[in-house]
């Protein structure tokens, strides 16, 4: 029998897992099969979903910040039925049958446009309350209709009641746990008989927090509630004519209910929703007094959890993306080698924290040297790990002496094979003889080389193929040169060449030439400075667009 897990994530996403396994473990580690390591108010090994015969079953696995089924925390094994809720952390779980279509445990009826009954509703705001309170009085709500009641100042049970909320709410909990208490809190503090907490995600109220079933909520309830800020009180069914007339409210027997917005200064966020059915209470407007403040402090308090979730997922980031940096870096050539007929020279500088364009300089047994300069498609961490795999593939590959048109051939196929459909990889690639000066080049859809003469004679190494990683089998053409002394090859990625001004003008690949003319009796490593502080100026201020790589290979005698 077919389940499935649908997980909503922090940021709202939902991933549908297909329970075709016996057992899934969740939790930050890697050794889960649902691993979210960055929710950090997860366990390492947090709690488990296994088959147990023909049912499903959930435990906590000790857990620090708990497991929920259906908003209550539990401590042993408890059973799963379709439409059942689990929370961990910031995840949302839902065990769904995909065979059985489950009622939905909030849906939101047509209501009438119609004024409501003046004997039976009440409503007031946050800001009327926190006015009159400021004036030294608290205001009781007001009828829909004229005829107003008097004024009367809080009393101690709502005063009780507030201290003990702001109590509750005041130590660090995941949102999950902390939806579940701010329900709690107010379905006790009113005396209800059921509740909802539910929060604006875009433009969808999704439900956070339930106790009890079936609710059926006015949509001229909710739109008082989440467009006019306006908390509802609706004290007797039986005289409200305009929600009488849905009958699957008075079907449920409701007698008395509340609606009040999770609203901070003002910002609607959501709303909390209690009702009392069958006469077991029937709410006054101290009781819509409290909830309405009760939801003020609460809604701040998510806000300000929200806020603190976002700021650890972004220091998590933030210390991912340094670490990320620093064995990037690691990558990367600390300095060039010393090669007697050479000079070299590298330069990287990627655009983001990490980047994607890669440089190297590698030695063959026979004193042949195979330098590297690739571009990954892209930018940040996505390709940063491409460049990893890259240097990886090419350190390996060029373990045995081979051509570059041998290397870059067997590399193509190689990342073919892995490689995202959206992602590619341009490389030049070139084999230096520093005896002879004899250089054999292979481009697989990269910027084509300069090869600047002692004379100052530019000549592009226009030889060209295919990008990396998209068709393996159309092959790729070797060229051969040779480097004199004076002479140099110049390598660049197109951050170099497409760097633009305040004018939005490209450097380009002609006034690079010409950079690197005017410059050419100077070491390899002068030229590449000479080449960056032209860019520095040429950009300004602004941050570049794309990683910037350039090597110089300067044949020496």
């Amino acid at each position: 029998m077919a389940r499935e897990l649908h997980i909503e994530s922090a940021d709202n996403q939902v991933k549908r897992i297909d329970l075709d396994e016996d057992s899934y473990s969740l939790g930050r580690a890697h050794t889960n099969k649902l691993c979210y390591p960055d929710d950090a108010s997860l366990s390492r090994s947090h709690m488990l979903v296994e088959k147990d015969g023909d049912d499903w079953v959930v435990s906590d696995l000790g857990s620090k910040n708990g497991t929920l089924v259906n908003g209550a925390r539990i401590t042993g094994t408890t059973k799963l039925s379709p439409g059942d809720r689990l929370a961990a952390g910031q995840l949302v779980l839902r065990f769904v049958d995909p065979d059985v279509r489950t009622e939905e445990s909030v849906v939101f009826v047509p209501g009438s446009t119609a004024e409501m009954a003046p004997g039976a509703t009440v409503m007031t705001s946050l800001e009327g309350l926190l006015s009159s309170e400021s004036s030294g009085r608290a205001e009781r709500p007001q009828p829909a209709t004229p005829g107003a009641q008097p004024d009367q100042a809080f009393g101690l049970p709502i005063v009780q009641a507030l201290i003990r909320a702001g109590r509750e709410l005041a130590g660090h909990r995941p949102l999950a746990e902390l939806f579940t208490l701010i329900l709690d809190l107010s379905i006790e503090a009113v005396g209800a008989e059921r509740g909802v907490l539910m929060t604006l995600e875009g433009d969808e109220l999704v439900s956070r927090a339930v106790h009890g079933e079936g609710f059926r909520i006015s949509t001229m309830v909710r739109d008082r509630v989440l467009k006019e800020k306006t908390s509802v009180l609706v004290r007797d069914m039986q005289q409200e004519q305009a929600l009488q007339q849905q009958l699957s409210i008075s079907e449920q027997q409701i007698h008395s209910l509340m609606a009040v917005p999770l609203q901070t200064e003002s910002d609607v966020i959501g709303l909390v929703y209690v009702d009392s059915r069958l006469f077991v209470r029937e709410f006054n407007p101290d009781d819509l007094n409290l909830l309405t403040v009760l939801a003020n402090v609460a809604a701040i308090r998510i806000n300000h959890e929200r806020f603190l979730e976002l700021r650890q997922q972004e220091q998590r980031r933030t210390r991912d993306l340094q670490q990320a940096a620093e064995i990037q870096r690691n990558i990367l050539p600390a300095a060039p080698p010393t090669i007697p007929g050479l000079d070299l020279a590298g330069y990287n500088a990627p655009c983001l924290t990490v980047g994607g364009d890669y440089y190297d300089f590698i030695p063959y047994e026979d004193g042949r040297w195979v330098i590297v300069v690739a571009d990954v498609a892209g930018k940040g961490m996505s390709a940063a790990l491409l460049v990893s795999s890259l240097q990886a593939r090419i350190q390996l590959l060029t373990e045995n002496p081979m051509s570059p048109v041998q290397l870059t051939s067997r590399l193509d196929h190689s990342i073919s094979v892995n490689c995202p459909n959206n992602r590619f990889i341009t490389m030049f690639c070139c084999v230096v003889d520093p005896g002879t000066g004899e250089t054999h080049y292979c481009n697989a859809g990269h910027n084509p080389a300069f090869l600047v003469k002692k004379s100052g004679e530019v000549e592009e190494l226009t030889a060209m193929g295919t990008v990396l990683g998209i068709l393996p089998e159309r092959g790729y053409d070797e060229a051969q040169i040779v480097i004199e002394v004076g002479d140099l090859i110049a390598i660049y990625s197109d951050g170099v060449t497409e760097a633009v001004n305040d004018a939005d003008e490209e450097f380009g690949e002609d006034r690079l030439a010409q950079l690197i003319v005017t410059h050419r009796e100077s070491s390899a490593e002068e030229i590449v400075c000479a080449v960056n502080d032209q860019l520095t100026e040429w950009t300004g201020d602004a941050p570049p667009d794309d990683d910037i790589t350039l090597v110089i290979v300067r044949r020496t005698s």
